[in-house]
């Protein structure tokens, strides 16, 4: 039986927990051959260690690092069909308490580091006549989160980097997209879902009624980097389980006048 990603090579960043690793093994479940590359490199190891892959440490907020470790990813594969663009950072506390130090962080891992692993992987892509990148944003870059100004700033700018990317490099025989997660379980997520009375609001204010896995945001990652995606580009996929439908302005009428369908 065939896989969806037989034959490929990839790079997954990022690669060392949550959706980055859960990618990492659904993309070598489907056949690919991966690189997984993260700050945390006993992790990317221990992970690749589990697929049969590579492991590579890095720092993506490092134009030259993140250079390096695709140079390294060619040579340890054998070449380069795809990439996921996954690694990210976050933090959580009103904007003006924010400091400068911290911004650059934030921007600099999650808008900066795709921006380097965009530059690293468009032109090995290129040379090799086309391949595939899927970037993780996050759904507070299309609809601001409260206390998440940076981390939302940086995400949105990973949505507009992504569509430039996809606009120039099509010609190419490239594909560029986004996939823009909800509320998904993860390690660094996990306290909400400890904490008494934290995880039910979240969930009842959700279409679907429940948070994500980190393996459903795999899921679309990985068809995106596969042929059934071979026509879409520039795309940024909402992977939340319907949270951005509801409007706050007006649901709460509606409901009431439909006396109370749907919620």
């Amino acid at each position: 039986m065939t896989g969806l990603l037989d034959g490929l090579r990839v790079l997954v960043t990022g690669g060392a927990s949550g959706i980055g690793e859960a990618t990492a093994r659904r993309m070598a479940a489907e056949g690919a051959t991966v690189a997984v590359a993260d700050l945390d490199g006993e992790g990317a190891r221990r992970v690749a260690g589990t697929v049969g892959g590579v492991g590579i440490e890095v720092d993506v907020a490092d134009t030259d690092a993140m250079e390096g470790a695709v140079a390294e990813t060619l040579r340890r594969l054998g070449g380069l069909d795809a990439a996921v663009l996954n690694a990210g950072v976050g933090s959580l506390k009103p904007l003006h308490t924010y400091g400068e130090a911290e911004w650059d962080r934030l921007v600099g891992v999650n808008l900066k580091g795709t921006f380097n692993g965009l530059r690293a992987v468009l032109p090995r892509l290129v040379d090799a006549g086309g391949g595939s990148v899927v970037t993780v944003a996050s759904v507070s870059g299309v609809i601001p989160t409260r206390g998440e100004g940076p981390y939302a700033a940086a995400k949105a700018g990973v949505i507009a980097l992504t569509r430039s990317a996809a606009l120039e490099y099509g010609p190419s025989g490239i594909r560029v997209n986004c996939v823009s997660p909800g509320f998904i379980r993860t390690p660094l997520t996990e306290l909400v879902f400890t904490e008494p009375g934290w995880i039910g609001p979240l969930e009842a204010a959700t279409p679907l009624r429940r948070a994500g896995t980190a393996d459903e945001v795999a899921d679309v990652v990985v068809f995106l980097c596969s042929h059934l995606a071979r026509y879409v580009t520039g795309q940024n996929l909402l992977v939340d389980g319907g949270s951005l439908l509801p409007n706050a302005q007006v649901d709460p009428l509606l409901a009431r006048l439909l006396g109370g369908y749907g919620t």
